[in-house]
């Protein structure tokens, strides 16, 4: 079982910036992609980014193009935190955003991912 965490969400004006972060415990061994997902009122959860280790401890990543050169998404060598960092943020970035862990090479695909957080809501104000 993993149990992850998001922190970090809040409200801040268009053009700023905000960190999340994701605790992951449990079983993380199997977990080797960790996403980033985001959901906004009466709508699905529409990928944003994604960071999978291969084996020699090379993380990769991959974004959704709204959000490449305003997101960065990172994790610790202890593979133990996942961050969001998200600059410029817009208006329509307002939304709850959920880590969540799998198995998926890369995988862009919410129903690939095993495990998720509570989500944390981020709301851009224009």
């Amino acid at each position: 079982q993993v149990q992850l965490v998001e922190s970090g969400g809040g409200l801040v004006q268009a053009g700023g910036s905000l960190r999340l972060s994701c605790a992951a415990s449990g079983r993380t061994f199997s977990s080797n992609s960790m996403g980033w997902f985001r959901q906004a009122p009466g709508k699905g959860y529409s990928f944003v980014a994604v960071i999978s280790r291969s084996g020699d401890n090379t993380d990769y990543t991959d974004y959704r193009d709204p959000v490449k050169g305003r997101f960065t998404i990172s994790r610790d060598n202890a593979k133990t935190m996942v961050y969001l960092e998200m600059n410029s943020l817009k208006p329509e970035d307002t939304a709850v955003y959920y880590c969540a862990a799998g198995s998926k090479w890369l995988s862009r695909d919410w129903t690939q991912y095993d495990y998720w957080g509570q989500g944390t809501q981020v709301t851009v104000s224009s």
